[in-house]
C-alpha cells in the first residue's frame, strides 16, 4: 500500500506541475509547491489542500472527476491532457493538425513572434511535435 502512496504521489507531483506552474515556473518549482500543498501526504489533494494551489482550487471540479472530493495525479494527467487539446483546438482553426503562421498571427501573437524560430523544418506550419521540442528545449534552459 505505502508503494501505492508513494507511486501516486510521485505520477501526481511529475503530472501537474504544468498546471500549477506559473509561467516560467520549472518543473522543480510546481513540484514542490505540489509537495508542500499535499499537507497529509496522501499523494492526493483534497479541496483543503487545493486552497494553496491557485490553478487547482479554481478547476478543483472539473479535474475531479470522479467527485471523491481528492485529486488524484491520474485526474490532472486527463485534465492538462483536456486543457491541452482545448487549446490547440483554438489555434488549430481549419483542422489540418498544424498552425499556420496566420493561424498563429491571429490566434497566438507570443506564439507568432516566435513562429520561425519555432518552425524547425521550414515548412511554414508548427506541428505538435515542433512545439514539444521548443517546449521541452524552453525547459532545459530556464533548468540550467
Amino acid at each position: 500500500m505505502k508503494t501505492i502512496v508513494t507511486l501516486t504521489a510521485a505520477s501526481l507531483a511529475a503530472a501537474s506541475f504544468l498546471v500549477l506552474a506559473d509561467p516560467g515556473a520549472g518543473r522543480a518549482g510546481g513540484m514542490e509547491r505540489l509537495r508542500a500543498a499535499d499537507t497529509n501526504g496522501d499523494g492526493m489533494i483534497s479541496r483543503q489542500e487545493a486552497a494553496a494551489l491557485p490553478r487547482i482550487a479554481k478547476n478543483f471540479d472539473a479535474i475531479d472527476t470522479n467527485r471523491d472530493g481528492q485529486v488524484t495525479g491520474e485526474e490532472l494527467r486527463a485534465f492538462h491532457q483536456a486543457q491541452r487539446a482545448e487549446h490547440w483546438k483554438k489555434l488549430d482553426t481549419d483542422g489540418d493538425g498544424k498552425i499556420s503562421k496566420a493561424e498563429a498571427q491571429a490566434n497566438a501573437p507570443r506564439l507568432f513572434e516566435h513562429f520561425s524560430r519555432l518552425d524547425a523544418n521550414g515548412d511554414g506550419f508548427l506541428s505538435p511535435e515542433e512545439l514539444k521540442a521548443a517546449k521541452r528545449h524552453h525547459h532545459a534552459n530556464v533548468q540550467k
